[in-house]
């Protein structure tokens, strides 16, 4: 037989139980990796996925929570599509006051058997919770109507989402507290979260998380809380193709191209841009390769997408110099020494 894990919070659990990384710790780990669905495929959701996921072991309070959610808010800000998603917040409350809900839940459902549809109705005796997260359009109404779990969580849970939520409003992260928002595993307690877009369609969620702090000691650890969340990489790739800025820099377009002309100015110019990467590693260089005439040099320099063009030649390599050229911009043509060379890249690029 073989078994295909379909997601990575059991297997990092697994781990740190075996290699002795959780008890009495705290921890914050990370994976990425393939995983496997059963579910039939739609858009951004594949038989094979990969998953890269961040998890936080030993933390009580909901300052944890709340990192990871940061965490997450800083990265859709920094790919660009940090306006076409949003976060969305509950609680499940503890094990206890959960399985108390379940019950009413049931019940409810129960008296409404026969508007339910042939998943919610096994779901009923399975897992009542994952009726409130179907996307049927004909089930909304009744699950609107549902008895909500906010009104049924314990003292401590309320007190823990509450204070996340001040910590969210502290941080200027806008949220939404979406009381259907549930998971599919037992293990999950207290906060969960989803960043999702509409603009993926029907099936939007590009990141989900939570709070496990039961999953350890299931596992046959030590008692340790958990919290932690996992992006599938598909997605974010959709959203990152729609954004036209950052898809032509992933697309292979760089900051600033060397131009090499003879060899001398070619050793120099490998020398160069080895440098400037291990200064600058935040810009994109790339040095021309392959010879060939200046005119063909600057034809790939300008088709390479950078803004500037360096350019060296056996005059430039003698007096420890570097010819600048504007690419995108009306500015006349400069020389500077290469020891000045990184102190004025910043301007030379804004």
């Amino acid at each position: 037989m073989l078994t295909l894990r379909p997601e990575g919070t059991a297997a990092c659990v697994r781990a740190g139980i075996e290699h002795g990384l959780l008890y009495n710790q705290q921890q914050r780990l990370w994976y990425m990796g393939p995983m496997f669905r059963r579910e039939r495929p739609q858009k951004g959701r594949y038989r094979q996925f990969f998953q890269f996921g961040a998890e936080a072991f030993g933390f009580d309070g909901p300052d944890i929570d709340a990192e990871l959610i940061a965490m997450s808010a800083r990265l859709w800000q920094r790919l660009g599509f940090a306006n076409h998603v949003e976060l969305q917040l509950n609680s499940l409350g503890s094990n206890q006051a959960r399985e108390a809900y379940k019950a009413i839940l049931i019940d409810y459902f129960q008296a409404h058997h026969s508007e339910l549809d042939d998943d919610s109705v096994r779901r009923l005796s399975s897992n009542p919770l994952r009726i409130l997260d179907s996307k049927n359009p004909s089930m909304q109404l009744l699950i609107e109507n549902a008895p909500k779990l906010q009104e049924h969580l314990d003292k401590e849970s309320q007190e823990h989402f509450d204070k996340l939520c001040v910590r969210l409003d502290g941080l200027g992260i806008p949220y939404k507290i979406n009381p259907t928002l549930v998971r599919g595993l037992d293990y999950y307690n207290r906060t969960v979260f989803e960043w999702v877009t509409t603009s993926l369609g029907a099936q939007g969620t590009i990141c989900a998380g939570g709070r496990y702090d039961g999953l350890v000691a299931q596992l046959g650890g030590q008692a340790t809380q958990g919290c932690g969340f996992a992006m599938g990489l598909e997605r974010i790739i959709l959203l990152l193709q729609q954004q036209p800025d950052l898809s032509a820099k992933l697309s292979g377009t760089v900051d600033v191209y060397i131009c090499a002309l003879g060899e001398k100015a070619e050793l120099a110019g490998l020398q160069l841009v080895e440098k400037l990467r291990t200064s600058c590693p935040t810009i994109k260089f790339q040095l021309h390769c392959g010879g060939g005439n200046f005119k063909k040099q600057l034809k790939k320099a300008d088709k390479s997408g950078a803004s500037i063009a360096l350019i060296l030649g056996d005059e430039e390599v003698d007096n420890q110099q570097v010819s600048v050229k504007f690419l995108r911009a009306d500015k006349p043509q400069t020389t500077l020494g290469q020891t000045n060379l990184l102190e004025h890249l910043p301007v030379l690029l804004s």
